[in-house]
């Protein structure tokens, strides 16, 4: 792709950079075929290559983003298809990213939407924050299912004003996205776990390596089984664990928002957090049980490359950072000690096909742990979580859950398995709302059941698997 960038524009890094990457698309299309907004959308502007021609004039011509720039940059679900499909190499993750920031730093956003970024930005990357939030979402869901039950003096029923004022909300930005914030509350307050704090967790027998474990932000509050899982799994084959004091969250959420400062500062955070442990006791690796921080953590080498303080300490953390199935797969687990008879549906979350390339460690761990392993069709498309997507672009995120789910059940699996806990929720909420009782499970419980851990909560739910009664108490 030619450019027209001048010499002082190409002075700056970032600039410089996102040349670079203009540079070597090819304009072949090929992305559009795997671009999951094309292929809903059928709008070459929602496609990767009409995105980089509208990225490119924005930098170009150094202008403030407008409004047209903003709402297809908006639509892009960064699930990084495009990279995979992509035979020139071009890193759009990265060009995205830039646009992102340069849209926070130029754009002014109706007051709505700076209203609820702004929010999100300020609770989910802080747990406490979150739990607080979370029980606000679920005493409004409760009310708001008493309400639909109630009657006003035996007039009208509050579901009918409720059902005539719907399409009225659907039009209103702030009322739309609340309702999918709202719907995708769990139904019960998660209690908090007790690994919920910095703490070295002694390997069983002798001890093999060490390793630190991302304690992260959302997802411990929301599942925080998946963690403990990973610590039992890990420690239970010789592996001392550390969840290091003072790490944060990964900045990997306002990241993708065009924070780019909040993000930094999440970031160096994590990184002094981790060096300690490093040039301490020592780590052999980082191991992340949610592919969409891993994406993250890999690239800050990347994102830190520009600061003299912590360019170094940045690419040293990235370089040893690994997802929980890319680690254990090095390791000679244990042999199962339960047989299973179930066909699990391997879902791979973009972050972690896409964004990090891992495809073949989780299903053959799966398989070796004694499940059939099925691939749905068309799995390379998102599922429309993609970090705060299904909030601010619920309706495209709600296509590309049904036709997710639609493609996850023509394969007939007893259970869903995945490694990103974005996904979990998305997908579970699909099948709440079809009524449909397929359990969705991280990876990492079920090969943690297998080998002597406790029975997933949404397989002794759906009734699959040992009873709750039988089943080993956790020990964490």
């Amino acid at each position: 792709m030619q450019t027209n960038f001048t010499a002082e524009q190409l002075a700056d890094p970032k600039l410089a950079s996102s040349e670079k990457i203009l540079r070597s698309c090819v304009h072949c299309g090929f992305c559009t075929a795997t671009c999951p907004t094309y292929q809903l959308l059928g709008d070459e502007l929602d496609s990767p290559r009409g995105r980089i021609y509208l990225m490119k004039e924005m930098f170009e011509t150094g202008q403030p983003a407008t409004q047209e720039v903003v709402k297809h940059v908006d639509r892009c679900l960064s699930c990084l298809s495009c990279m995979t499909t992509c035979p020139s190499g071009v890193n759009y993750m990265h060009l995205v990213d830039h646009a992102r920031a340069h849209i926070e730093e130029t754009y002014r956003r109706p007051w709505q939407d700076r209203l609820i970024r702004a929010v999100l930005a300020r609770v989910l990357p802080y747990p406490n924050r979150f739990r607080l939030a979370l029980a606000g979402a679920f005493l409004a869901n409760k009310a708001l299912r008493i309400a639909s039950l109630l009657t006003w003096k035996g007039r009208v029923p509050v579901a009918l004003t409720r059902r005539t004022l719907g399409p009225v909300s659907e039009k209103v930005g702030l009322m739309k996205r609340t309702r999918a914030m709202l719907a995708l509350a769990p139904e019960r307050l998660p209690t908090r776990s007790p690994i919920d704090q910095p703490a070295v967790h002694a390997a069983q027998g002798a001890r093999k390596g060490r390793v630190a474990i991302l304690q992260g932000c959302a997802q411990p509050v929301l599942q925080p089984s998946i963690n403990e899982a990973a610590l039992r799994l890990l420690t239970r084959n010789g592996i001392e664990v550390v969840f290091a004091a003072g790490e944060g969250c990964c900045g990997s959420l306002v990241h993708h928002m065009g924070r780019e400062h909040q993000s930094l500062v999440q970031a160096r955070q994590a990184i002094d957090a981790w060096i300690k442990e490093m040039d301490g006791a020592g780590l052999d690796a980082i191991v992340i049980t949610a592919s969409g921080c891993g994406t993250t953590i890999k690239d800050y080498g990347f994102m830190l490359r520009d600061d003299p303080a912590y360019a170094d300490k940045a690419r040293r953390v990235s370089a040893i950072a690994k997802d929980i199935t890319e680690y254990v797969t090095g390791l000679a687990l244990d042999a199962p000690v339960r047989q299973v008879d179930l066909v699990a549906a391997y879902h791979s979350a973009c972050s972690m096909q896409h964004g990090q390339q891992i495809k073949d460690q989780p299903k053959a761990l799966l398989k070796a742990a004694g499940f059939t392993v099925k691939e749905p069709p068309e799995g390379h498309l998102c599922c429309g979580s993609a970090g705060i997507y299904n909030i601010m672009q619920p309706e495209i995120a709600g296509r590309l859950r049904d036709r997710k789910i639609d493609n996850l059940e023509k394969v007939r699996p007893d259970l869903i398995a995945t490694g990103n806990i974005g996904c979990i929720t998305q997908i579970a909420k699909g099948f709440a709302e079809r009524e449909r009782s397929i359990p969705i499970v991280h990876t990492v419980e079920l090969l943690d059941w297998v080998t002597g851990g406790p029975l997933p909560q949404a397989l002794a739910e759906a009734r699959l698997g040992e009873s709750p009664a039988t089943a080993p108490q956790a020990t964490v």
